[in-house]
C-alpha cells in the first residue's frame, strides 16, 4: 500500500467515473441544543501516512513527532484529533487481542517500548484537545500473504475468518464471531483509556475491485437466510456492527461519543430519488454495504463526518450539492453533522485547478455556515496541516477560527 492514504479508493472511484460561524443544531443524543463547533484533524498511522513518519524510530522520536502534531493542532485552533490506533487488525496500545502495529517498529508484534495511545490521550487532554480513537474494523493487511502477519495474529489462527480480495486481506463481516471479535478488540482500548470518542472511517466491505468478487459464499450460505439478496444481508451485517458498537461504547464509557466518517456519497439520485445530485463511481449503500443515511436518521451514531473531498463545482460530486444533501439528512435527527475536508488536495498539482487556489477550503466553510445542521469540520490529515503547502489551512484559520473554540462534548 506504500504511502497511500485511506482516501485512495475514494479518489480513484471518482477519477474512474469522470475520470465556521456558530449556528444552532439539532439536539444531540447526550442533550443540549447547542454543541461547540468541531475543528478536527485526522492523524493516520496506516502506511505511516501521518505518524510515525517512518517505522523503526525510537520511542522518544515517535513521542516527539506525536506531540508536534498535537501542538500543531492547537496552533491552528483545532480542538479534536482522530488518532488511528488500529489501522490493520493491530494495535497502538498493549492489546491482549492483536499484535503491536508494524507501523511502529517495522515488525508486527514487536513492542515499541511505550504506549502511544495512552500518551496521546494524556497529552491531548493536557492541551485542551479531545481525542477520538480511530479504528478500522475489518482491514487485516495491505497484502495477500498471511505468513507475513505475526505468528500469533488472529487471522493466522482463524484462517476461515479471512477473505483475500484485491491483493489484500480482510476479515469477513458476515461471520458473527468476527464481528464479536473486532468489537472486543476495539473496545479493549475504550475500557482502558479515557478516550473522548470512538471513530470509524470509510472501510466496511472493501471498495470494489473490477473483475473480482468478495468471496463470502460460506458465510452467506450459513447466515444469509431470510434476506432478499446478498446485498441486504451484507448491509445488515454492517448495521449490526454499528448498533452493537454504539451500545457497547455507552456501556463501557458513557461519556464517549461514537462517530463515523464515510465516503461522501450515499447513493446517486440516478440510482435512488433519495440520493444526492451526483454521479459518483462509488455509492456506499451499494458498494460498501454501508447505509450511512439510515445511521443518521435513526440516531444510531452520535456524529457523522462525510468525506466531502471534492471542490465546489466538481462535476461528478459537487461539494455545493453534497453539503445541502447531508444537511437535509441530518435535519431533525439526533446525529451531529461535521464535514470531512480534503486539505491534502490543496496545492497538489495532480488535483483540479480549484485545489490550486488558497481560498477553496475557506469557501467550503463559508458555504457550510449557511446550513445550521453543519456543526464543524475535520481535516485530512495531520501532515497536511503541518505542511500547509499553499496556505489553505492558514486561510481557514484566518477567516473562520479567529479564537480558540472548546471541543464538542
Amino acid at each position: 500500500m506504500g504511502r497511500v492514504s485511506r482516501r485512495a479508493f475514494a479518489v480513484a472511484a471518482l477519477s474512474a467515473f469522470t475520470m465556521m460561524p456558530q449556528a444552532s443544531a439539532a439536539p444531540g443524543r447526550r442533550g443540549g441544543a447547542q454543541d461547540p463547533e468541531m475543528r478536527g484533524v485526522w492523524i493516520a498511522s496506516v502506511a505511516n501516512r501521518d505518524w510515525p513518519s517512518k517505522p523503526g524510530l525510537t520511542a522518544s522520536q515517535q513521542r516527539a513527532e506525536l506531540l508536534t502534531h498535537l501542538d500543531t493542532a492547537v496552533r491552528n485552533r483545532l480542538n479534536t484529533v482522530f488518532f488511528q490506533v488500529r489501522p490493520t487488525a493491530d494495535a497502538l496500545w498493549p492489546s491482549p487481542y492483536e499484535p503491536w502495529s508494524q507501523y511502529l517498529t517495522g515488525t508486527q508484534g514487536e513492542d515499541p517500548g511505550w504506549d502511544p495511545l495512552g500518551t496521546a490521550v494524556q497529552e491531548a487532554h493536557a492541551r485542551g484537545l479531545r481525542l477520538h480513537a480511530w479504528f478500522n474494523p475489518y482491514r487485516v493487511a495491505a497484502h495477500a500473504d498471511p505468513t507475513r502477519l505475526a505468528a500469533s495474529h488472529p487471522a493466522r489462527e482463524n484462517p476461515d475468518w479471512v477473505v483475500t480480495y484485491g491483493g489484500k486481506l480482510f476479515y469477513d463481516p458476515g461471520l458473527p464471531e468476527v464481528r464479536a471479535f473486532v468489537e472486543d478488540a476495539m473496545l479493549d482500548a475504550v475500557a482502558k483509556y479515557p478516550v473522548d470518542g470512538v471513530h470509524f472511517d470509510d472501510y466496511f466491505y472493501p471498495y470494489p475491485v473490477a473483475g473480482e468478487s468478495f468471496d463470502d459464499d460460506a458465510a452467506y450460505d450459513e447466515h444469509g437466510g431470510g434476506f432478499p439478496d446478498r446485498a441486504a444481508w451484507r448491509r445488515d451485517n454492517i448495521d449490526r456492527l454499528v448498533r452493537e458498537t454504539a451500545d457497547r461504547v455507552k456501556e463501557i464509557r458513557p461519556g464517549a461519543r461514537f462517530g463515523i466518517s464515510p465516503f461522501g456519497v450515499w447513493r446517486n439520485a440516478g440510482t435512488d430519488p433519495l440520493g444526492s445530485d451526483t454521479k459518483a463511481g462509488v455509492e456506499t449503500y451499494d458498494d460498501l454495504h454501508a447505509d450511512t443515511r439510515t445511521w443518521v436518521r435513526e440516531g444510531w451514531i452520535d456524529y457523522i463526518v462525510p468525506q466531502l473531498y471534492w471542490n465546489i463545482g466538481f462535476a461528478a460530486a459537487d461539494y455545493a450539492k453534497l453539503l445541502p444533501w447531508w444537511a437535509e439528512v441530518a435535519r431533525g435527527s439526533s446525529t451531529q453533522l461535521y464535514v470531512g475536508e480534503a486539505l491534502y488536495k490543496a496545492g497538489d498539482p495532480a488535483q483540479p485547478a480549484a485545489w490550486q487556489e488558497r481560498d477553496e477550503l475557506s469557501r467550503h466553510l463559508t458555504l457550510a455556515g449557511e446550513y445550521p445542521q453543519v456543526r464543524g469540520h475535520a481535516y485530512f490529515a495531520a501532515r497536511d496541516v503541518a505542511a500547509d503547502r499553499i496556505g489553505a489551512m492558514a486561510r481557514v484559520v484566518a477567516d473562520h477560527y479567529g479564537q480558540p473554540a472548546p471541543p464538542p462534548r
